[in-house]
């Protein structure tokens, strides 16, 4: 097998270069699969090695990620963001025995195997020693008593907490290690069109980080802040979104329906135009206010509807909203970490 780092310093910026390791004609890439970085690096590898089919490479750099098959991965709670991460792991190419679960419920253990092939356990036992990483996907009212049993086979594991709002100081703790990365995904995410924030503590390298933005990649798009109350503003913005996405397809709907439409058109006007408006503004590298203005014409009826949101201060109401997401959510940090 060939093996290219992409991620050792001393490869960082120079000309990849490719270390032969086993079987000929097989590449593996030590980057984070479907990385811009993963992408560029496919015309080098075909110029070095032109027998190698491009359709052969291109899966090859895609599948083997940066989770070696030697490496061992653990799922506290087994719902549907354990799933949707599993599922993004599988697709991968990471394979179901290197994948273990904890999961309490028959039914979601059941659905697991399933959907990705999965084998989950009941309860915590000495397997979780060989994980490299471990993902916490339970309820925050529960992390503290999932750790205990968990905590004797793992202090040597990364860990990955998609909890909400369960604070790393916590998480560290009870877990004792200072290895811990808090992420805040969305909905969305269950069908990899997601927005997730990660903070990591300072006992995570550089690598660990890989690691987690691999696990995550299957899920949308993610950034790292580098304060963990910045990951209360996800929360008021990315994590509670979907909500305000939905109560404005409502409203929407709403109106649409006293108009005449039926509600089957309703709902097509109001979530395609939600889906159209938003595909743009994300092709456009205009802003979102020079967007709106090139369909606001003085007079005309997008400048009646604005006229009457600006009066009853709909964008004031709107901020005010997230500001209060912002703020519950540093409460619940703050009660779930006791």
């Amino acid at each position: 097998m060939y093996y290219l780092d992409l991620i050792s310093p001393q490869f960082r910026g120079e000309r990849p270069t490719l270390a032969r390791r086993a079987q000929p004609w097989t590449i593996g890439v030590r980057a984070v699969a479907g990385s811009s970085r993963t992408r560029n690096v496919i015309r080098t590898l075909g110029r070095l090695h032109p027998s190698v089919m491009k359709d052969n490479l291109l899966n090859s750099v895609t599948a083997q990620g940066f989770i070696p098959p030697m490496q061992h991965l653990a799922f506290i709670g087994g719902g549907n963001m354990a799933s949707a991460l599993i599922g993004g792991l599988r697709r991968q190419g990471v394979h179901a025995d290197q994948i273990h679960v904890v999961e309490p419920f028959a039914p979601t253990r059941e659905a697991l195997l399933a959907a990705h092939g999965v084998q989950a356990r009941e309860a915590p036992d000495a397997s979780l020693s060989q994980a490299h990483l471990v993902v916490w996907a339970v309820k925050p009212q529960v992390f503290k008593e999932a750790a205990e049993p968990v905590a004797p086979y793992t202090d040597k594991a990364l860990h990955l907490s998609v909890a909400a709002g369960i604070l790393t100081d916590s998480i560290a703790a009870w877990l004792r290690t200072e290895r811990v990365v808090r992420a805040m995904p969305n909905t969305p995410a269950l069908i990899g069109q997601g927005q997730t924030g990660l903070y990591a503590r300072t006992g995570v390298s550089q690598d660990d980080r890989l690691v987690v933005e691999q696990v995550m990649s299957g899920t949308g798009q993610h950034l790292w802040v580098d304060q963990e109350s910045l990951l209360d503003a996800v929360t008021a913005i990315s994590g509670s979104g979907p909500a305000y996405v939905f109560y404005f397809i409502e409203a929407m709907s709403r109106a649409a329906e006293r108009m005449g439409l039926t509600p089957e058109q309703a709902r097509q006007l109001s979530i395609g135009t939600f889906c159209g408006a938003a595909e743009l503004a994300r092709r456009s590298t205009d802003s979102p206010a020079t967007l709106r203005e090139r369909v606001t014409s003085k007079g005309g009826t997008t400048y009646a509807a604005l006229t009457a949101m600006q009066a009853s201060h709909v964008a004031d109401h709107f901020e005010q909203a997230m500001e209060a997401a912002r703020l519950r959510a540093a409460e619940l940090g703050e009660t779930f970490g006791r």
